[in-house]
């Protein structure tokens, strides 16, 4: 304990400095809290049980950094302030043996100024510790934040990145997979699907590393593959759509669209893997697919599409170029060509999807033929069409000019 001072009697003796270390002691043994923080707090209290003296500024002050410290090293808020009031009552107790109190009136004045004292130092410690928690929150949001985006961009320093995702709990060489996840609405600023994801991830899996930000609107996961063995039982269901499934039980009403890359190992497998799950994201946008769960496995087919994007340019204007002269331009027939392919070639169907009549669909069926040349209930020409069709929507033509025999951007 420091040196302090009692009123009329000078410098502490020994026998004060004792009895203040022995309720230091046992405070700290109940509230199981270190007796370091209640240095200068015993002191005030005292000094104002028997002189009646509101703590210093300078005591409030070592008060207010131990409540920081008790921040740092991660001790609950409960267990502090247990500690403070099992040191108050305490010496409350031990007062009538200590300091003889002569009237009824003394005692009445000494319990308000103990009373007072605590309130005080316990309102500094409460807030600064407070405090602090924010900070290390921020702070430790602030470097999950630089590590999910150096993870996914794929920092070529992998030591340093070892190093870094160490104290996360992650071990860069596991497979890991990247999930992406994104509202229909946007993801607003302190959105709280993110802390909640984390925790049922964990509580489902288990003891598993996992990693959840936020980054450029979408919900980012990094969890690593477990071998089918590991899996419990009770889980049936894909990654994506088990978080598909939580974040529509979290909010529900709001539509949510998940893809899930595959796992890779190392850091650089994180950047592949987020790739995979970004680039799933795109396809299934411009292909408007009804999916709200898409596999990065899944548009691989799509991807092997787009690869010699030259080559699909001039196939989507030869086999499609014609539809542009049709009265309202190509998109109408566009769609109508993706809702009978989708609905495997039954013109019933197609019409229930786009909410027109069986006639209409037929009709522009017939306009397709005639304006193309390419039959879409003939199956060596339906092959060609539908094609033609994906290409024009994962490059999103008509509304792009792409040009013949030229690159178009993914």
């Amino acid at each position: 304990m420091s040196e302090s001072r009692w009123p009329g009697s000078g410098a502490a003796n020994s026998a004060d400095e004792a009895w203040l270390t022995a309720i230091a002691q046992a405070a700290a043994g109940d509230s199981q809290a270190p007796l370091e923080l209640l240095v200068e707090y015993l002191t005030l209290l005292a000094d104002a049980a028997i002189s009646g003296r509101r703590p210093r500024e300078h005591e409030l002050a070592i008060v207010r950094e131990l409540g920081r410290r008790a921040a740092e090293q991660g001790i609950p808020a409960g267990r502090v302030v247990d500690l403070y009031l099992s040191a108050a009552w305490r010496m409350w107790r031990d007062l009538p043996d200590v300091v003889p109190y002569r009237d009824r009136d003394t005692v009445r004045a000494s319990a308000q100024a103990v009373l007072r004292a605590v309130g005080e130092a316990i309102a500094v410690l409460v807030d600064s510790y407070q405090v602090a928690t924010q900070q290390l929150v921020r702070q430790e949001e602030a470097l999950r934040r630089e590590l999910v985006d150096d993870l996914l961009r794929g920092d070529p320093d992998v030591a340093r990145m070892v190093e870094r995702a160490e104290p996360f709990g992650l071990d860069l060489g596991r497979p890991h997979q990247v999930v992406l996840a994104r509202p229909a609405d946007g993801l607003p600023d302190g959105d709280t699907s993110a802390n909640m994801l984390e925790l049922f991830i964990l509580d489902r899996f288990g003891d598993r590393e996992v990693l959840v930000a936020t980054k450029e609107g979408l919900l980012v996961v990094l969890i690593p593959a477990a071998a089918p063995s590991t899996v419990p039982r009770t889980i049936n269901k894909s990654v994506g759509h088990l978080i598909h499934d939580e974040l529509i039980r979290h909010r529900s009403g709001r539509e949510w669209r998940v893809t899930t890359g595959r796992p890779y190992p190392g850091s650089y497998g994180i950047a592949r893997s987020y790739e995979e799950a970004r680039e799933a994201l795109t396809l299934a946008d411009r292909l408007r697919l009804d999916a709200a769960v898409v596999d990065a496995e899944d548009m691989l087919v799509y991807r092997v599409l787009i690869r010699d994007q030259a080559a699909i340019v001039d196939l989507i204007h030869a086999v499609l170029g014609p539809l542009t002269q049709a009265r309202g331009g190509a998109d109408p027939l566009l769609q109508t060509l993706e809702a009978y392919f989708a609905t495997g070639e039954v013109a019933t169907e197609a019409a229930r999807r786009l909410n027109m009549s069986v006639r209409t669909v037929t009709y522009r069926l017939d306009k397709v033929k005639s304006l193309t040349g390419h039959d879409p209930g003939d199956p060596a020409q339906r092959f060609t069409l539908h094609i033609a069709v994906l290409g024009a929507r994962l490059l999103d033509w008509p509304a792009t000019d792409l040009a013949v025999g030229t690159k178009a951007n993914a």
